[in-house]
């Protein structure tokens, strides 16, 4: 994978999963989809993939810059 390419993935994902932790997009969808029961479950997936995202987006940052000095 590219650096663009894993660049835009990193940004993509940690913008979409900081949407559906920081604001109720997911527990209004789950409640009008019939999956209330699983919202208290959101924080134990949503925030380490919100980690995960922001490494991935980080580590391509780094390889960039990395790049462009040698």
């Amino acid at each position: 994978m590219n650096n663009k390419k894993l660049f835009n993935v990193g940004l993509a994902g940690t913008v979409i999963t900081a949407l559906c932790c920081f604001t109720p997009v997911l527990v209004i969808v789950f409640g009008a989809v019939g999956l209330s029961a699983l919202v208290g479950l959101l924080d134990y997936i949503l925030l380490p993939l919100l980690a995960v995202f922001v490494i991935i987006t980080g580590y391509a940052v780094w390889k960039r810059q990395r790049q462009s000095t040698s």
